[in-house]
């Protein structure tokens, strides 16, 4: 079946594979069928040029198909993993870390180490040296569920 297929559609049957797998991209990203298809559309410029060559067999095509898909994918992995992923907002989807720096003023009173101030609509636990209500303090650090402050 695979031998008919590559017969009757000659070289030009790694172009389609090729072009298919890159449509999938499309419509599945995943940054992986990408590298896939461009190894198929290079064994099918390979196979424009050696088409009438005795070695050159779909055993062989499958062979260069198959070696080029795994270069293909390292080397997107590694492009995919070295592109540099920096971002205006670092602190997106950490939002104690995006306090820290900021002043506020104590709600209830940080006694035995613990208090709890509001900053823009949200009441945050924090930790500091002990202070009364309405002391002003500076967000020094953030754990995930509390603020570590200072008096300012």
């Amino acid at each position: 079946m695979i031998q008919r297929i590559v017969t009757e559609l000659g070289p030009w049957a790694w172009w389609v594979l090729g072009i298919v797998l890159l449509i999938l991209e499309v419509l599945m990203p995943g940054v992986f069928l990408v590298w896939i298809g461009i190894a198929a559309i290079i064994t099918g410029a390979l196979s424009l040029l050696l088409w009438d060559a005795a070695f050159w067999t779909w055993h062989a095509q499958w062979l260069v198909f198959a070696a080029l898909s795994l270069v293909a994918v390292l080397i997107g992995r590694r492009i995919v993993k070295t592109r540099g992923q920096t971002s205006d907002q670092p602190h997106l989807n950490q939002r104690g870390q995006s306090l820290v720096g900021r002043t506020a003023t104590l709600e209830q009173p940080i006694t035995e180490g613990r208090g709890r101030i509001r900053l823009d609509d949200t009441m945050w636990s924090v930790q500091g040296p002990d202070l009364p209500v309405g002391a002003r303090v500076r967000v020094t650090a953030s754990n995930g569920r509390d603020l570590t402050v200072e008096a300012v």
